[in-house]
């Protein structure tokens, strides 16, 4: 097994995970962009907005259905370092999917410092269980979940992962995700602690331990296919490559997929383009 350890000081932590550094055009041309291409989903495609699914304001859910009772379903977390961003701006990244036939489902979540990462995570788990129980609501099959989510989602992903459901909601199986799809995702919580990240995040050391999926392993052997741009950070590579190397298994396969050419904000317009290499693999995946 080869875990790779950092090379990086816990000075260069900042650089390395504090990722709009590196895109002064985030707030100013990226995000304007999926907001508008978002609205327009919303405004021609069929959908089903803000479903509840607890009690809290933040905790809705937005529906994207494919046309065939059949469908996978998967379910998207957004990212933005648990601290930003919210459901809405990520609607567009539906429509590919529904057009090849995968019932979308995009969860919002309660950001930090109003709560915690173990209180995102806990949103999500139920997102998860009102996706599987309400099948009025949410149309597809059930026995081809998957669960996916870029950067913070990524690592909202890795927890389900090894989330017993069967704890969540009695009536569920223990293991009700068949496939997982983490994108950029943080593994391992510790390196953000030095950084400005953590104003918002709060994490000690007992929090990185509850919440990196680097040190909980899956609840099954179900497929998982870790995605990455090929020009993110290396310390978004050694995450991927050390989760891989711990977990994949000749009865959990665990594939790495680089995305051509892509930084950690690209990575989503390659994944919303139906021609693009990355969403060919993630459909296929999906889909098998």
């Amino acid at each position: 097994m080869n875990v790779e350890k950092t090379r990086f000081s816990r000075d260069d932590m900042e650089m390395q995970y504090n990722l709009r550094l590196l895109r002064p055009d985030y707030m100013t041309a990226v995000v304007p962009e999926w907001e508008r291409r978002s609205e327009r989903t919303r405004a021609t495609r069929n959908c089903t907005l803000d479903v509840r699914y607890g009690d809290g304001p933040d905790e809705r859910m937005d529906i994207f259905p494919a046309s065939d009772p059949d469908a996978p379903v998967l379910v998207y977390f957004h990212g933005g370092y648990w601290q930003r961003g919210n459901r809405s701006i990520y609607s567009f990244l539906s429509e590919a999917f529904v057009d090849s036939g995968i019932t979308v489902v995009l969860p919002g979540y309660t950001l930090c410092p109003d709560t915690n990462i173990s209180g995102i995570v806990g949103q999500a788990r139920q997102a998860v269980a009102r996706t599987i129980l309400d099948t009025d609501l949410v149309p597809g099959n059930r026995r081809r979940l998957v669960v996916g989510g870029h950067s913070a989602g990524g690592q909202i992903t890795g927890m389900i992962m090894a989330t017993d459901f069967s704890a969540v909601d009695v009536v569920l199986p223990v293991a009700p995700v068949r496939r997982g799809l983490p994108m950029s995702a943080l593994f391992d919580l510790r390196p953000l602690m030095p950084t400005t990240l953590n104003d918002a995040l709060r994490i000690d050391d007992a929090e990185a331990a509850a919440m990196s999926p680097i040190d909980h392993a899956p609840v099954s052997d179900a497929p998982q296919l870790v995605i990455i741009g090929d020009a993110e950070t290396e310390e978004f590579h050694r995450q991927a490559n050390n989760y891989k190397a711990l977990y994949e298994t000749a009865e959990r396969p665990i594939d790495r997929f680089n995305s051509a050419g892509d930084d950690h904000f690209d990575l989503l317009n390659s994944l919303a383009d139906p021609t693009s290499a990355l969403f060919t693999r993630c459909r296929d995946f999906i889909l098998s």
